[in-house]
């Protein structure tokens, strides 16, 4: 990895403008890049190829940001102005994935729920062991040799759509609903009758906080911050790596999981 693609990784994981000597800081903790003389980077080694890529970063009162065409910018108007098309997958866009996906990157929830930001992004759920699953979910992990059980992207906020729906059941996650029907959860019998939306079930609220502690004890996660085009990143993760509990546009969704989930919505729109 050069040094210009590492700064880019740093920034995509943190989210947000960094300072030069935060940035060196970060990569002088990790593996990404090192000198070939093993010294320490300097954070005007940072400044310097900043400078020589302007295609790809921005400089705003010393604050380093990635340009657009990323989904980072510290300057909400300049991504209105500059956004660009990545339907054709683009270098960027191929680090901004890998750098999701990258097992390396990935924290428990409770040791870093504090950190994901209220900016739109992409984010990636994965088991620790999938034999805390049961064996027809766990071996089709084994199958398809990775332990991704769902990838989703928040068009506002990955802190309310990700953080608190999705991981916390502060409103109407798919994922959620997905993953507590797999574990064997169900809602209450005629919970949606009387309800517009027949689909969006909950579980009570004491299996909401057993399915909870299961996500913290058993799942890590990683997010990037990204601002424009998330469908259709979105939508090349799901197709390349096929996670478990993914339902749209996954060709590789399991019946088991749409069963469990139709037998919830059943039970809770069951009229008593």
């Amino acid at each position: 990895m050069t040094l210009h693609e590492a700064i880019q990784r740093v920034l995509l994981q943190t989210g947000k403008s960094l300072k030069a000597p935060e940035i060196a800081e970060v990569l002088n903790a990790n593996s990404w890049y090192a000198n070939k003389n093993g010294n320490k980077i300097k954070s005007s080694q940072i400044g310097v190829r900043v400078k020589n890529y302007p295609q790809l970063f921005t400089i705003t009162k010393s604050t380093i940001s990635l340009k657009s065409n990323t989904g980072i910018t510290s300057n909400n108007a300049e991504l209105k102005q500059n956004r660009v098309s990545v339907d054709s997958i683009g270098s960027d866009s191929n680090l901004l994935m890998k750098v999701l996906v990258n097992e390396k990157n990935f924290k428990p929830i409770l040791a870093s729920e504090n950190d994901i930001p209220n900016a739109p992004g992409l984010y990636c759920i994965r088991i620790k062991n999938p034999k805390a699953l049961d064996a027809v979910f766990s071996n089709v992990l084994t199958e398809r040799n990775h332990t991704i059980i769902f990838i989703g992207s928040a068009s506002k906020s990955l802190q309310q759509e990700f953080l608190n729906q999705e991981l916390r059941a502060q409103g109407h996650g798919s994922f959620f609903r997905s993953l507590g029907a797999v574990l064997g959860y169900s809602p209450k019998t005629g919970s949606l009758v009387g309800e517009d939306n027949q689909d969006n079930f909950k579980f009570p609220t004491e299996s909401e906080q057993e399915i909870i502690s299961w996500i913290d004890e058993n799942l890590i996660i990683n997010w990037v911050s990204v601002a424009n085009n998330l469908s259709s990143i979105e939508e090349k993760l799901i197709v390349e790596h096929l996670p478990l509990l993914n339902i749209k546009g996954n060709p590789g969704v399991l019946n088991n999981v749409r069963i469990l989930k139709n037998k919830c919505k059943e039970k809770a729109r069951k009229q008593f």
